[in-house]
């Protein structure tokens, strides 16, 4: 008959070693009480540094919650209710203004808030699994480490936590919650018409969604052909200078052409010119008045009082953006393919080459398939880049031609330069919101499924 082993239970020495669920179904009623009263357990148990800091986060909460956060929850709640008015100075004889609430910082304040409870509700579960450590090693015997063994645990087993704590406080403070902040003005209806203190914006739910996405409405008849034209302009830009920027390495890469280095650096130097200086100077050379409608009427190809419309013909205006962006954007590509040809192995060549193969072969079964294995997380990056290229469109074309049909957007507009309208110009914030929104689900869509479907995720040790 075999001998039946208790089984061990799990060794926890540090607070992160037990989850929270086990911290508190087997902690003894100290340690379940320093899930709600922060730091008992360790005060109790002579850690009373560590403990003393769990009490004194919880502590700052509940004042902070008291003199403050209960009232900014309301706030977000309602959004304000009173609105900032005039009243008549007699002694002065003049109008001032009353005090009113401000529906964007009662949204603002109540998310903070939010985050702050959170962030007590991370503490109180750190502190009751703090608790169970301790009363582990406790009823094994083990040495409880003092405060001087936590400080020295942030330059060993616990360095990860003290080099991320300041990374991570910046993310949440300077990016996660002003994304919530933005995310939650799409479900009201902050815009031009409720601007506070003076007029106060409210919860409207989907309704701004409805009116973007729904047939009949001219946000929809704005939103669908913007998103349609970025998508075009997204796909053109990105595997146009892909594609000719191959090109452009093969060409210079081959055996037989001479002065490799010469013509790199002829590309290289425009890459060295700043972006936007670029892009001005071809609004410059391609508008009514510029060099190229100059020339043309100098050679009698267009009539002395003609132009050709670059950038006000809506047609046009596109085809000239992509054009210009290739000029711009295939030097950056014949860069990162060069890098790519000189690393495959010369061996499959030389061995495509004794079986035969034709160098259109060559270029479909070993170049090509190894460019796109490498570069396609990069073509992934392009595309999402060029969904949001605010410089190309607005330092080329500003967005325009405008049209009458559309709401506060020009043809070539992306939905990010439509967005920039919206925010700055029109001070619709709510639906700037909805587009942000919307521009980041297209987004991680198309970027998750394409990913998901190349061999760079299939098959990433294929190319080792």
């Amino acid at each position: 008959m075999g001998i039946l082993k208790k089984k061990e239970e799990p060794q926890y020495t540090r607070p992160s070693d037990a989850s929270f669920v086990t911290a508190f179904s087997k902690g003894n009623i100290i340690t379940k009480l320093s899930f709600i009263i922060c730091g008992l357990g360790n005060i109790i148990n002579k850690q009373i540094i560590r403990g003393l800091i769990f009490l004194a986060l919880e502590i700052g909460y509940i004042v902070y919650m008291v003199s403050f956060g209960v009232n900014a929850i309301g706030n977000m709640i309602t959004l304000g209710t009173v609105e900032q008015g005039q009243a008549y100075n007699e002694a002065l004889g003049i109008y001032e203004y009353t005090t009113g609430d401000n529906s964007m910082l009662c949204l603002l304040y109540g998310v903070i808030t939010m985050f702050l409870t959170v962030a007590m509700l991370i503490v109180m579960a750190m502190s009751g699994k703090s608790a169970y450590c301790t009363q582990v090693r406790k009823e094994r015997g083990m040495k409880i480490p003092n405060f001087i063994n936590d400080l020295r645990s942030l330059k060993e087993e616990n360095l990860h936590a003290a080099l991320l704590a300041l990374p991570i406080t910046g993310i949440v403070t300077f990016t996660i919650v002003p994304l919530v902040f933005m995310i939650l003005m799409a479900f009201t209806n902050y815009d031009h018409e409720h601007q506070p203190p003076g007029k106060l914006f409210d919860w409207v739910g989907l309704d701004n969604f409805v009116q973007m996405l729904s047939a009949g409405s001219k946000l929809a008849a704005t939103f669908w052909p913007v998103l349609g034209w970025t998508l075009i302009w997204a796909v053109m830009a990105t595997f146009s200078c892909f594609i000719l920027g191959m090109m452009l390495a093969l060409l210079i890469n081959r055996k037989g052409t001479k002065f490799k280095g010469f013509w790199r650096f002829m590309f290289v130097l425009s890459v060295a010119v700043p972006q936007f200086v670029t892009l001005l100077s071809m609004r410059t050379i391609f508008n009514a008045n510029g060099p190229v409608n100059v020339l043309l009427r100098s050679f009698g190809l267009i009539g002395a009082t003609e132009s050709i419309p670059f950038f006000t013909d809506p047609t046009l205006a596109k085809i000239t953006i992509i054009c210009i962006n290739i000029w711009i954007g295939v030097p950056f590509t014949m860069l990162s393919t060069t890098g790519i040809l000189q690393n495959i192995p010369t061996e499959l060549y030389e061995a495509a080459k004794i079986d035969g193969a034709s160098a259109p072969v060559i270029f479909r079964k070993i170049t090509l398939p190894y460019m796109l294995f490498v570069l396609t997380p990069n073509l992934i990056t392009s595309f999402t880049g060029n969904i949001n290229n605010f410089n190309v469109i607005f330092l080329l074309s500003g967005g325009g031609p405008d049209s009458l049909d559309y709401y506060y957007a020009g043809k070539t507009d992306l939905l990010i330069t439509w967005l920039y309208r919206l925010t700055i110009t029109q001070k619709d914030y709510n639906l700037g919101a909805v587009i942000g929104i919307l521009t980041f689900i297209v987004l991680a869509t198309v970027s998750l499924i394409t990913y998901r479907h190349t061999g760079s995720y299939k098959d990433e040790g294929a190319f080792q």
